[in-house]
């Protein structure tokens, strides 16, 4: 039956060449073939270029392609670049999300648990220190807690420890679901929130660096706080003109470089070629995000920062991406959020979860499911 020639919809074979993430001309040799109707593929290639693609195979015979649309708004950096249709990525991985967030919405109204208070409770006219002040107050941490972290990544697991402890989902991942070969675009996007007054859920694209991850995370915090759902792409961390973006991002800034804290250090640096560096390293940011802050306080002219930018960005080019590790524990936590898996254990463990429910949850199966729930009951950190 695998031999068996189709005749797929040309229409939906090239709207899906389109969302592909590559050519696929070289592996489907025949593709302009199908794609012109001078060739019909065997229902075997449907099958392999339906997943070559991530779409259902039945879509390929539909009258007409599908209407996909990612279901927050999506904020690009560039408005006057040509519109873009949400790449499969990132459709599959916000539905994914969403899947989660409702089931650990139901899971704690059924719990008991009452809305979080601080969930939209700021107002984009509101000042960006006094919502800043506000998110550090209910995470439990002062205005110079990133100076006593040792590095990016102790600060940013920090933040995101504090963030789960009051509530907030944290998604760290750079692929979809646990598909390796299935990477996420930092161009397309930096990361994604979806505000919900019992489970908000922050995704911040991992393949991003991680000091630029700090900063992701602080703005989706700001989206938290002002109540709004949305994806963004961030270019040069900057926001797109929107007055939501705007807003997120000047409280992010003051969040992780607050102006009182900077005035009281630049003095030390300023006459230092390396000051945007010290900068970074003192309040655990990217030194794009120290000399931006820079600028925005008017200690530096704008030409300036465009000097270091266009240098810091060829640096970055030249550089080498470094192969991601960790252990299965600390990925998993990472991909899942510790605070939904370990809801997710307690279920099962109750009963009030299956195990069926669960492997699709968290995307884990069998024994990896198992060990997972046994190192996260086990209390381990």
């Amino acid at each position: 039956m695998s031999s068996i020639r189709v005749q797929p919809n040309r229409s939906v074979l090239s709207w899906a060449l389109q969302r592909a993430p590559a050519n696929l001309t070289a592996k489907f040799r025949q593709l302009n073939k199908w794609l012109s109707g001078e060739a019909q593929p065997t229902l075997r290639q449907l099958e392999a270029f339906a997943r070559a693609v991530a779409v259902p195979l039945g879509y390929f015979f539909l009258d007409a392609p599908p209407v996909e649309s990612i279901p927050i708004p999506h904020f690009r950096t560039l408005p006057d670049a040509p519109d873009q249709p949400a790449s499969a990525d990132l459709l599959e991985t916000v539905r994914v999300m969403e899947q989660r967030q409702s089931w650990m919405r139901e899971y704690l109204i059924e719990r008991g648990d009452k809305p979080l208070t601080f969930v939209g409770s700021a107002s984009i006219y509101d000042a960006p220190a006094q919502v800043a002040q506000e998110i550090r107050r209910t995470l439990g941490i002062d205005a110079k807690w990133a100076a006593s972290q040792r590095t990016w990544s102790e600060a940013l697991r920090a933040l995101r420890t504090r963030a789960e402890s009051v509530g907030i989902l944290v998604v760290i991942s750079s692929i979809v679901g646990n598909n390796a070969r299935r990477r996420l675009s930092v161009d397309e996007f930096r990361g994604f929130v979806l505000v919900d007054e019992y489970a908000p859920l922050v995704f911040i694209n991992g393949a991003d660096g991680k000091a630029a991850q700090m900063f992701t995370l602080a703005h989706e915090l700001a989206h938290v706080w002002l109540g709004r759902s949305a994806a963004f792409d961030l270019r040069a961390l900057q926001p797109a003109r929107d007055e939501v973006e705007e807003a997120c991002n000047r409280i992010a800034a003051e969040f992780l470089v607050p102006t009182a804290a900077f005035m009281e250090v630049w003095p030390q640096v300023q006459a230092d070629a390396d000051r945007f560096q010290k900068l970074a390293r003192y309040f655990k940011v990217s030194e794009i995000v120290a000399a931006r802050r820079a600028l925005d306080l008017k200690v530096i002219a704008r030409d300036a920062f465009l000097r270091f930018y266009e240098a810091y960005r060829a640096q970055q080019r030249a550089k080498r991406p470094s192969a991601s590790g960790g252990d299965f524990f600390a990925t998993q936590n990472l991909r899942l959020s510790r605070r939904f898996g370990e809801a997710v254990a307690r279920a099962v463990q109750e009963g009030s979860l299956t195990y069926r429910e669960a492997y699709r949850l968290t995307g884990l199966h069998g024994a990896a499911f198992d060990k997972y729930v046994a190192h996260l009951l086990g209390g381990n950190a």
